[in-house]
């Protein structure tokens, strides 16, 4: 099969756990052909997703507590929606953006496929609890990014994977600390997996955002600061997991723009 038509096939499933088994089985195949150069028309109603849950306002979201079964099943609920968004961008880059090294897709379908493996942990986790996916509001902040960026590859790995994806190393050591205090051990164990492959999923969209600004002749730690106000992405707040970044791939220099911009 060729791996760019069938990100976007996979893009356009509705059902989450069809996408999340899809996607891992694609990966796992390791057989299939990429054709970089294929300009593929896009469908309409990208992302499939299901009806629940439903998408409103970030403000909107309330802020819940770890330490009742509610609060936490909603915080952990909000985890599993931002890492079933991951899917769909990682996928989105795959069939997205042509002309570029073979590389570059197999890296988004990994990416994919370990996004799925996350969705799927915190899903399982949060039927233990009592809910499911769906079960409460969330905001569609990863993806109305991705969508901004659809034009232009530059502005994509700078923002969504480097920006918004990178968020989840600062946040999550404190929220690891707050669900264990709620003696929650199995979503803190959930959360050092992801935490682990995070750190592998922001240091591919530095490495395809250095190139994709060498390839255009841009300065990748001078442009960033336009890029984060033409396309309005959230301002970044301390504490910042500096460790995490470096091992991402993040300079000092990019780390230094963190605490001045901040």
């Amino acid at each position: 099969m060729e791996l760019r038509r069938r990100a976007l096939e996979l893009l356009q499933l509705v059902d989450p756990a069809g996408k999340t088994a899809a996607t891992r089985a694609l990966f796992d195949a390791g057989r299939w052909t990429i054709d970089p150069e294929a300009m593929l028309p896009e469908p309409p109603g990208l992302p499939g997703r299901p009806t629940r849950p439903a998408l409103v306002p970030p403000k909107e979201v309330p802020t819940r507590s770890p330490f009742t079964l509610e609060g936490r099943a909603a915080l952990l609920h909000s985890i599993a929606h931002i890492e079933f968004n991951a899917i769909n961008l990682a996928l989105d880059a795959v069939w997205r953006f042509a002309g570029m090294p073979e590389d570059f897709y197999r890296d988004w379908l990994r990416v994919a496929a370990e996004e799925s493996l996350h969705f799927t942990l915190l899903r399982e986790h949060l039927k233990t609890l009592g809910h499911d996916y769906g079960d409460f509001a969330a905001h569609d902040g990863l993806w109305t990014m991705t969508a901004r960026t659809a034009h232009d590859i530059v502005a994509r790995m700078a923002l969504v994977p480097r920006t918004l994806e990178a968020r989840g190393l600062d946040a999550t050591p404190p929220l690891q600390a707050k669900l264990g205090k709620a003696g929650d051990a199995r979503a803190v164990a959930i959360l050092d997996v992801i935490l682990r492959d995070e750190i592998g999923h922001v240091a591919i969209g530095n490495r395809w955002y250095r190139f994709a600004c060498e390839r255009a002749g841009l300065d990748p730690v001078a442009i960033y600061p336009g890029l984060v106000e033409r396309y309005a992405a959230p301002k970044l707040r301390p504490p910042f997991n500096d460790a995490a970044r470096r091992a991402a791939g993040f300079s000092e220099d990019e780390i230094a723009y963190l605490t001045r911009a901040a």
